[in-house]
């Protein structure tokens, strides 16, 4: 199951998904995320990049998109 709000997207994304959105890869993930551009939350062990940090990044909001 995936969590999502009410428009239907995901409220986060995995390393790999939050790359393919953004059209990068991993690496450029894991900069962005040490260069404290991204945000991350870790749920165990796993890394998610939460959908909002994404939209800032590109200059949105929600509402916008």
């Amino acid at each position: 199951m995936t969590a999502a709000n009410d428009n239907g997207f995901k409220l986060a994304y995995s390393v790999e998904e939050a790359g393919a959105a953004l059209g990068v890869g991993r690496s450029t993930i894991f900069e962005l995320l040490k260069d404290e551009k991204l945000r991350r939350v870790k749920i165990g062990s796993k890394t998610v990049i939460p959908r909002s940090s994404l939209l800032a990044l590109l200059g949105e909001t929600d509402a916008a998109a």
